[in-house]
């Protein structure tokens, strides 16, 4: 499946000048800092707004990107994912844009990134960070992208799912490190995995637990494993109340 959407992004991001995007977004204020935001005491919560998935299907046909986001931060989200691949997860740039009006909180833009023209696309949208994920990418393209968030003002998130990419990571110069619990192959969701990889990720300044997080317990195992910030979707944008639901998750304790 990550092949068939990486296939499918190419030609959806052919047409970005990444030159002209740089050039636009030379005079932008300072980002905000999605590392600071997880580095503080307790454990963060970065709470997505995902309409679909390929794996759980429809989720939230009629999500109000900007009214969600708003009940994120209310709850006390440290930050706010935002999936804007639109085949696959039915997101779009625009959701990214209303959510960066909406929030002051740290936004980080949840795509198949394989080129530096989306980098700087995410900056001139409202992004304050970035996702790289290292099994669409080659250790080269890895280390190029990073080293281009980081001039775009960004902050990169680079997800693993097993110990050869959690090594990749560390060895491209990964700060922000999540660990994936789902495997792309099976879709099978086990939080296991992100124990199993604490410790390849120990020496990240910032350690995220993605994917599997339904409810307060989750979190817990996921504080107790060593993480300092959990990614939920799927339960918070299924919440009747997000605001209450994020606020129970930052109560999180191992």
């Amino acid at each position: 499946m990550l092949d068939e959407i990486i296939a499918a992004t190419r030609p959806r991001i052919a047409h970005l000048d990444g030159a002209a995007l740089q050039a636009a977004a030379s005079g932008l204020p300072a980002a905000r800092s999605l590392e600071g935001a997880l580095a503080a005491p307790g454990l963060g919560v970065i709470a997505e707004i995902k309409r679909r998935s390929p794996s759980r299907g429809q989720l939230a046909a009629d999500l109000r990107p900007a009214d969600r986001a708003a009940a994120y931060a209310q709850g006390g989200a440290a930050a706010i994912s935002v999936l804007t691949e639109p085949e696959y997860f039915s997101g779009s740039v625009e959701d990214l844009v209303a959510v960066r009006q909406a929030v002051e909180v740290p936004v980080l833009r949840k795509d198949f990134i394989v080129d530096e023209a989306q980098i700087w696309e995410s900056r001139l949208a409202g992004a304050d960070a970035v996702l790289l994920i290292v099994a669409a990418l080659a250790d080269a393209e890895l280390a190029h992208l990073i080293g281009v968030a980081a001039r775009a003002g960004l902050d990169a998130l680079v997800e693993v799912h097993t110990h050869d990419e959690a090594h990749r990571a560390m060895a491209a110069g990964a700060r922000l490190v999540g660990v994936n619990n789902r495997d792309l192959g099976s879709f099978a969701v086990d939080l296991a995995t992100a124990e199993s990889l604490a410790a390849a990720v120990a020496d990240a300044r910032v350690r995220v637990a993605e994917s599997g997080i339904l409810a307060v317990a989750d979190a817990a195992r996921m504080a107790a494993a060593g993480y300092h910030a959990v990614l939920v979707g799927e339960a918070l944008v299924r919440a009747d109340d997000p605001a209450a639901l994020v606020a129970e998750l930052r109560l999180a304790r191992p």
